[in-house]
């Protein structure tokens, strides 16, 4: 029987292959089978050895594609073999194959002898990104549903140039191979406007102190991902927060729950579904200080009042076609009490996840959750990543919608 999770990973020739290198480890390490196919151009740059040792596969080259080594040619059989294909760097030279259908070798022969989806991660100079040409490929390549984009960010490129054509790193990389894992290439959230929230709120008393709590916006950093690989527009509304917010979210930060609100309600009215993951806070100081206290000064009690109820205000403005979905982060017993937000606040379901269990909840690259339902329908969700959980959700809610 075949594995579960089988990703065929096709190197270009650029010097981003490096990068590549990571991306094999540790989908191998999380229980995933690489094969390798190396183009001539890309073992200028890494060699095949380093990517057999580090998928424990021999990794293929033009060489083994003219040699009879098998039983049936090798391009079919690795097509038909892979789940998720990738192909990165991707340079202008192979786009321009794959564009216009040219087989001249093992990885483009492959491509057109498979299914699956495919994962597309350009990278090269600013100027050739940008010639009017490769762009008409890249955008020719892209109607084909089959294929997915990993756009190239800007910045220093190895030619010294500033500007666009760097190649995706490798964690935004391997989370768009988990997402196609879970999800085969389906974009079921296409056309769809999803607003989520993330992070947890801080509510200050003056300019370097401030009430807040744990929450880091992993989950909803994996929310907005897992709606973008999807197909979804996606607009993050999140607090301060340590993480890298792929190209193609729409982003609006914030710091207080009041700014949270006025975000949130800005993109409201015209988004689809909407995700309250963030950890709002519920009180404030109820006195700002505008520069910072000395110690002497610090008051023995605090004065506080409450924040505006975001979740709340949004269940009285829902529109019949919007879903609302909430978070309720508990401890000890965690249905009873999202059983009673999910009514209280008229929302349409609500993730119940524990956050006093070891490697979940906040700041945990894993999370397990109850996902429960208006129609009283209760799902559980064993420990996962966050990214895994997002989709599972969205699997939930997409039940639920039809």
């Amino acid at each position: 029987m075949k594995p579960d999770k089988r990703v065929l990973i096709g190197i270009g020739g650029g010097i981003a292959a490096y990068k590549i290198c990571e991306v094999v480890s540790t989908l191998f390490k999380s229980g995933v089978e690489v094969r390798t196919i190396l183009t001539n151009s890309a073992q200028k740059f890494v060699t095949p050895l380093t990517f057999s040792t580090l998928s424990r596969y021999p990794a293929f080259t033009d060489e083994n594609f003219w040699q009879p080594i098998y039983s049936r040619p090798l391009h079919i059989e690795l097509g038909e073999w892979a789940e998720v294909f990738l192909i990165a760097p991707l340079t202008a030279n192979t786009l321009a194959k794959l564009a216009h259908g040219i087989a001249d070798n093992l990885l483009t022969n492959t491509v057109l002898a498979s299914t699956c989806p495919v994962v597309l991660a350009p990278a090269m100079n600013t100027d050739m990104w940008e010639q009017q040409s490769v762009q008409q490929n890249w955008q020719n390549i892209l109607k084909n549903h089959r294929f997915h984009s990993l756009q190239p960010g800007s910045g220093l490129l190895a030619c010294d140039r500033v500007g666009a054509g760097r190649m995706a790193e490798p964690p935004e990389i391997i989370a768009y191979i988990q997402s196609l894992l879970h999800t085969r290439g389906k974009r079921d959230l296409a056309g769809k406007r999803v607003l989520i929230s993330a992070g947890g709120t801080r509510e200050h008393f003056d300019p370097v102190r401030f009430i807040g709590n744990p929450a880091t916006g992993k989950m909803g950093l994996a929310l907005a991902q897992a709606a973008l690989h999807r197909g979804a527009n996606v607009i993050l509304v999140h607090s301060p927060m340590n993480a890298d917010i792929p190209i193609g979210i729409e982003t609006f930060p914030v710091v207080s729950a009041e700014e949270m609100r006025s975000a949130i309600l800005r993109n409201y009215s015209n988004s689809d579904v909407i995700i309250m993951s963030a950890a709002v806070a519920d009180v404030k100081p109820r006195e700002y200080h505008y520069e910072k206290l000395p110690k002497r000064s610090l008051p023995e009690s605090l004065a506080l009042e409450p924040v505006p109820d975001i979740i709340a205000e949004l269940s009285q403005r829902k529109q019949p076609h919007q879903l609302l979905i909430g978070f309720a982060a508990q401890t000890g017993d965690i249905i009873t009490p999202a059983w009673e937000k999910l009514h209280r606040k008229n929302l349409d379901a609500i993730v119940a996840n524990p956050v006093d269990k070891p490697d979940s909840g906040f700041g945990s690259d894993n999370n397990q959750a109850v996902f429960l339902d208006r129609q009283g329908r209760q799902l559980e969700i064993s420990p996962c990543t966050k990214l895994q959980l997002a989709h599972y959700l969205f699997d939930f809610v997409d039940s639920f919608s039809n």
